[in-house]
C-alpha cells in the first residue's frame, strides 16, 4: 500500500534540514515497507532521490519534490562530463574544494577501504583510472546500450573519482564492489582480499571487452 497523494508534486518544507555531508544511498523503494520509509519515520530523514529517474520524494508522505536547491545532490550522485570536459580533463590542474573545506584534485581522490579488506581494490581502481581511453570511454558514458551491472558500477565509480563538485574528497566503492562479487560470483568482492596484479589482470579484461562494444 501506498502513501497518500502519492503522486502529487508540492513544496517540501523539510529542505532546509538536508545535510549535504550525510547524502547516503542504497535505500531502495519508497513504499511503506522500504527502509527509506522506515527511516523518514525514526529518524527523521524525509528527503530521497531516485538515482535511476532522478525524481525526489518527500517520505512518509510520498509526494514528489521539483526544487532546483537540490541539483547539486543529484549531479554528486550520477556526474555527468560532456565531451569537451572529457577532452579538457587532463588539461585541467586545479583543485577543487569540498563542503568540508578541504581541497582535493579530482581524479586524485581516495576510496575508501569498505571493512579494511579493500585495499587490493583500491589500488586496482587507481590504476585503472590513469588509463586515459577506459578512463574518458567512462566518463563519456558510452556504454548506456551494455546490460553490465558492473560496467555500470565502475562507469559511475569513475565519474565520481573526477567529480570536481563534489561534497567530500574520498568516495564510496560499496556499490562497484557488490557489482564485482555478483560478477566473479562471490570469489571476489567485499570482505574477500585478493592480490591486486590478479584483479588488475581480470579488471582489464573486462575493460577491453567493454570498450568494444
Amino acid at each position: 500500500m501506498q502513501p497518500p497523494n502519492w503522486c502529487k508534486e508540492r513544496d517540501c518544507p523539510y529542505l532546509d534540514s538536508v545535510n549535504r555531508q550525510l547524502v547516503r544511498q542504497n535505500y531502495q523503494g519508497r513504499g511503506r515497507n522500504s527502509h527509506a520509509y522506515s527511516r523518514s519515520l525514526e529518524l527523521g530523514h524525509h528527503v530521497y532521490i531516485n538515482l535511476v529517474i532522478e525524481k525526489s520524494y518527500c517520505l512518509p508522505d510520498g509526494y514528489e519534490i521539483n526544487d532546483p536547491s537540490l541539483e547539486d545532490i543529484r549531479y554528486v550522485l550520477n556526474p555527468r562530463f560532456s565531451e569537451k570536459q572529457v577532452k579538457q580533463i587532463d588539461k585541467n590542474k586545479q583543485s577543487s574544494r569540498a563542503m568540508d573545506g578541504s581541497d582535493y584534485i579530482p581524479g586524485m581522490v581516495g576510496v575508501n577501504n569498505f571493512m579494511e579488506k579493500t585495499d587490493f581494490v583500491n589500488a586496482t581502481v587507481q590504476s585503472l583510472m590513469r588509463v586515459a581511453p577506459l578512463r574518458n570511454f567512462l566518463l563519456a558514458k558510452n556504454y548506456e546500450s551494455c546490460k553490465s551491472r558492473l560496467l555500470h558500477q565502475f562507469g559511475e565509480l569513475t565519474r565520481k573519482i573526477w567529480n570536481g563538485r563534489s561534497f567530500k574528497g574520498p568516495v564510496s566503492q560499496h556499490d562497484f564492489l557488490q557489482a564485482v562479487m555478483e560478477a566473479s560470483k562471490k570469489r571476489r568482492g567485499v570482505g574477500l582480499q585478493s592480490d591486486t596484479l590478479i584483479q588488475l589482470s581480470s579488471c582489464h579484461g573486462c575493460s577491453m571487452q567493454f570498450m568494444r562494444i
